[in-house]
């Protein structure tokens, strides 16, 4: 791949390490409200009404917390990949920028699509179906996705 896709690569893992840090952020800030309203949740006179608000509240706390751990999960895994950014892997694998026929794909986390110097770039886990399909794929291999048949030809 050339000098310009290392660049791409880089700039791409760059806006998924601060778009993950904005998620912990907020699913952190969530956490924080949810916990404080817990804290000053006080037992009114309707106690069934109290035990159904607390057991809410606890609720959102745990997704809060799953959520949170999940994101600090991507965040490590983003960080890895970074330190790893001017490897030239010989199959497809965590981390690798991928260019097909029909479209560019880092395997990191899912991101979503982001456009980078008129690129549209797709950031996918592994775990997603065409991240599934790529996994161990090397130049020149072909796949199929959604009817669509597509040739590895670059990987970064």
């Amino acid at each position: 791949m050339t000098n310009s896709n290392f660049k791409i690569k880089k700039e791409v893992l760059e806006i998924a390490l601060k778009r993950t840090q904005e998620r912990i952020d907020m699913i952190e800030s969530a956490l924080e409200t949810a916990q404080d309203s817990s804290n000053d949740d006080t037992k009114s006179s309707a106690g069934d009404k109290y035990e159904t608000s607390r057991e809410m509240i606890q609720q959102d706390i745990n997704r809060y917390q799953k959520q949170l751990l999940e994101a600090n999960k991507d965040l490590q895994q983003l960080i890895s990949i970074e330190s790893t950014v001017d490897n030239r892997p010989e199959f497809v694998r965590l981390g690798s920028l991928v260019r097909t026929t029909t479209g560019l794909y880092l395997i990191a986390t899912s991101i979503g699509a982001l456009k980078i110097r008129g690129n549209n770039i797709f950031v996918i886990s592994p775990a997603s179906p065409i991240g599934q399909l790529l996994i161990g794929r090397e130049i020149g291999d072909s796949f199929t996705f959604n009817r669509i048949t597509q040739q590895i030809t670059e990987i970064c």
